[in-house]
């Protein structure tokens, strides 16, 4: 049975600046975030529409994680959605229809900055298997430094 969770981070960078970061990710997370990607890269397709497959090589330290595939689903730049699934690596042992969809909105009423909504869809391949909480986790922590990043930058 497939399970979901959800996570709002609110951030001070404008909606457009972070989206433009988020769509440079294969390019701008290795260098940001070191600790976290060895090196992401395409491996099919453009990198950025519906099709396209990127590897993320993990850095030593990170628990669990050597690399991920991942397969975007949905890239609509005009409502900054994307969506994308884990297709191989470590995650797929454990879960089955790994989705993940995040969408960056402008803050609401006079503030400055931005939403972003991120769910997360999975089936885990066994009852012995956790929820993926260290990834929410690390999903938020994420948002926050890419934030950080782009105040200063």
């Amino acid at each position: 049975m497939a399970s979901k969770t959800e996570l709002v981070v609110e951030v001070k960078s404008p909606a457009d600046k972070l989206w433009a970061a988020l769509r440079d990710s294969t390019e701008l997370f290795p260098k940001i975030f070191p600790q976290q990607y060895q090196s992401i890269e395409t491996v099919e397709g453009d990198g950025k529409s519906a099709g396209t497959v990127r590897l993320l090589k993990y850095a030593e330290g990170v628990p669990m994680m050597t690399f991920a595939k991942e397969k975007v689903e949905l890239a609509d730049d005009e409502n900054k959605v994307v969506s994308y699934s884990v297709v191989d690596g470590e995650l797929v042992n454990f879960y089955k229809n790994f989705r993940i969809t995040l969408k960056v909105s402008p803050a609401k009423e006079a503030k400055a900055g931005a939403v972003v909504n991120w769910s997360m869809e999975f089936d885990k391949a066994n009852d012995q298997v956790p929820d993926p909480d260290v990834i929410k986790e690390t999903a938020t922590k994420t948002f926050h430094d890419l934030d950080d990043y782009l105040l200063k930058n």
